[in-house]
This record gives C-alpha cells, structure tokens and sequence, in this order.
C-alpha cells in the first residue's frame, strides 16, 4: 500500500501526483491511499483515503465513498481506536509507537504496550506508526500489529527499492500486511 501524505502541496499538482501514483499502483498491484483529502482520493479513483484525527468526521466520510473504497484513520489512544472502527474505519494506524521526527507536535509515544492494549480492544487492523525501522518490525508484530507505516526508514536511504524489499520481505515472514 502507498499513502500520498503531502499536507501542503497545491491541489492541481497533488492531483497529477495522486493520478501518477495511482497509476503505478494499478500497475503493480499496491492500494493507493490519499491521506486527508477525501477530494483528491474521489477525484483519482483512489483506493481509499487516511483521515487524522483533525480531519473530516470519519461517521461523514464513509457514506461519501465509492464501494469498496478504504476508509482507515490515525489513532493515538484506545478510545480513538475503538471509535474510528465505530465509524466504519477499515484499519487504524496507531501510534506513534516511538519517537518520529515526521511529524510536528506530535503526541506521546504509545510503545508496544500500546500496541497491544488497542489490539485487544478493536477488530480492524493495526498498522503501527511512528519510528518504525526494520529492527524494530518484529518486536511491533509480536505485539499485535498487522503492519507497518513507514516513512523516514525508507525515504532517508540511499537505496529505497532494496529497504522496500526487506520491509516486504520481512511482513510477509511475519504474517503482517492484511486488509
């Protein structure tokens, strides 16, 4: 899965970001997220749409979307998680699970613990986020997360297809990666 995460970008250049991405994923087999711009994901046919805690009401999002469209939501507490799944999400991320330098004004970090209380608390699944590394991959799924969001680990390599490749590589060893 690819999320187009850009919280600042002008909305004709997203828009030809978002259709070039989710051309690629369309060929390659990947679901394509847009994160926060419900707009954006309706106007590409994407695959779905990530909303954050300060975005549309996820209760008024869902009836907007296609058939099938995705609808996952950021989360930061169990009471987060259970009422996006009350909302209709199909997946939560949740964290962040360790420090981040991704994101600003972040909140506290949930730690594997989290993780673990909010799988036990909801049924959708659970992508852990926030400083997530390819060492720290095994630890966040034996604490019950069924995948991962990365940014930083791949995108500050000097070689992002071969990290692609063993974060796969990796989820699929572990069982990770359901939606």
């Amino acid at each position: 899965m690819i999320q187009l995460r850009d919280k600042g970008g002008d909305l004709r250049y997203l828009y030809k970001e978002a259709a070039a991405i989710q051309h690629l994923c369309r060929k390659y087999g990947a679901l394509f997220i847009v994160n926060d711009r419900l707009d954006l994901a309706l106007a590409v046919e994407a695959d779905g749409v990530h909303l954050g805690q300060e975005d549309l009401p996820p209760r008024r999002v869902r009836p907007l979307l296609r058939p099938g469209m995705i609808l996952g939501i950021s989360t930061h507490s169990v009471e987060e998680a259970r009422e996006a799944e009350a909302a209709g999400a199909d997946y939560i991320g949740f964290g962040p699970v360790f420090p981040t330098g991704t994101k600003t004004g972040i909140r506290p970090v949930v730690g594997l613990d989290g993780i673990r209380k909010v799988r036990a608390a909801i049924q959708v699944p659970v992508l852990a986020i926030g400083g997530i590394t390819l060492e720290r991959v095994p630890g966040v799924m034996d604490a019950g997360a069924d995948g991962v969001a990365v940014i930083s680990a791949i995108v500050a390599s000097r070689e992002i297809s071969r990290v692609c490749r063993q974060f796969l590589a990796q989820l699929r060893e572990l069982g990770g990666g359901r939606l």
